[in-house]
């Protein structure tokens, strides 16, 4: 099993899209109501969906990059706002928070090997 799509509401598509290209993501699908990214490395993609108004909602998606404060950088200088800069967390991961032009919300972190084996990792499965 594999989680790879999620698609968030915007209510602006051409502001959306120019968005996530600023961010280094790759455009593989543009309609007037509907656009898919794929992340540079990987396969995972993600998509965006127009919407009259905004749809209040409490998703917060990741993206992860080894490289965060060069990637920030890059953002930055391309027009990007960040809410807050790269910062170490209690959790073992360093974030930069940021939302879309929509107002979803945006974190993009590096966690290394914290993100699947943090120290208090538990192991519990279905039985």
């Amino acid at each position: 099993m594999n989680m790879n799509q999620i698609t968030l509401p915007v209510i602006n598509i051409e502001e959306a899209n120019n968005f996530y290209l600023a961010l280094g993501f790759i455009q593989i699908v543009a309609t007037e109501h509907y656009s898919r990214f794929e992340c540079p490395e990987g396969q995972a993609t993600f998509s965006l969906s127009l919407h009259e108004q905004k749809v209040p909602h409490d998703v917060v998606m990741y993206f992860e990059h080894e490289k965060l404060d060069d990637w920030v950088k890059q953002c930055q200088q391309r027009g990007i706002v960040f809410e807050q800069l790269p910062t170490d967390q209690r959790y073992l991961w360093r974030e930069a928070s940021l939302s879309d032009p929509s107002g979803n919300k945006l974190k993009l972190y590096w966690a290394g090997n914290n993100r699947l084996n943090p120290p208090w990792r538990v192991h519990k499965t279905y039985q």
